[in-house]
């Protein structure tokens, strides 16, 4: 009866342990896969920023004289970066980018409605320097990663006046939109999205191996406490307990309880032995 109630009270606490355990792993284990979504989403972004960079510094050059005839979109970092992507979407289509733009000239570009809020966030903030975040969609939850675009001297060139855009420019796109930009205006955000479902899935499947090997430990504990309690507590009492009942029915042969050990056990055995010496003396002295 002992051991089924301590057995009782270990399994109670085992299975509150086993629950915070895996509680706490589990959040981890999610936490850590949308850091790792996150980092992807950063390295992408920072990816098209290079790309940005080297039109601008490298490409845009070479074709100044070219532009002068005909309007190359290559040249602009814009459209480097997005085409980039594009490419590399042609193997990884659950991933997005998109350099969302209210006024773009480029109507492909032009912000939808949750893309307009992140850009109206960089405006009324302008210390904000990155938003992070997740949506649902069709095709599962995303995490989405945005920078403000906010224009430079070199942007009003072409997005500052109509009147004073570069002719083939106008004869591209037309004079309806991309202009009227200022100096140092947030135009837009670039935007990368990426699906949190395959590290989502990764991590259900770390923890389903740590929740058996969670449960395989806590057996194994139980086990071993159930060993100890059974060799050390309930086999020594059951011992006691037959010598007790054989002393009770007057059988004075029985040997001493064992005194093994420097436990509880030990002194009840003990105590067990000084009253068997007592009752022996008592009978000695009532027969005499």
């Amino acid at each position: 009866m002992l051991l089924i109630r301590i057995n009782l009270v270990l399994v109670a606490v085992l299975a509150l342990a086993g629950l915070a355990l895996g509680w706490v792993s589990s959040s981890m284990l999610q936490a850590n896969a949308t850091r790792e979504v996150l980092r992807q989403a950063e390295l992408m972004i920072d990816s098209a920023l290079a790309v940005r960079a080297y039109t601008a510094n490298e490409i845009d050059p070479l074709l100044v004289d070219q532009m002068q005839r005909r309007f190359l979109p290559q040249s602009v970092p814009f459209y480097a970066a997005t085409q980039n992507f594009l490419k590399l979407r042609e193997q990884h289509p659950q991933y997005a980018y998109k350099e969302a733009t209210l006024n773009p000239t480029n109507p492909r570009d032009r912000a939808t409605d949750w893309e307009a809020d992140i850009i109206q966030h960089f405006r009324n903030d302008p210390k904000a320097l990155e938003i992070t975040g997740q949506r649902d969609t069709p095709t599962g939850r995303l995490l989405y990663v945005a920078r403000p675009i906010r224009t430079t001297a070199g942007c009003l060139d072409c997005h500052g006046l109509a009147s004073a855009a570069p002719a083939t420019l106008i004869a591209r796109y037309g004079r309806d939109n991309g202009f009227g930009w200022q100096d140092s205006e947030v135009v837009g955000a670039q935007i990368v999205s990426a699906p949190t479902a395959d590290a989502t899935a990764a991590a259900a499947h770390l923890f389903h191996g740590f929740l058996v090997a969670m449960m395989l430990v806590l057996v194994a504990i139980w086990l071993a406490v159930n060993a100890l309690l059974f060799f050390l507590v309930e086999r020594p009492l059951r011992g006691l307990a037959r010598q007790a009942d054989l002393l009770s029915a007057g059988d004075m042969t029985v040997a001493d309880f064992p005194e093994r050990g420097g436990g509880a056990i030990s002194v009840l055995a003990r105590s067990f032995n000084r009253l068997r010496r007592s009752l022996v003396k008592a009978l000695a002295l009532l027969e005499s």
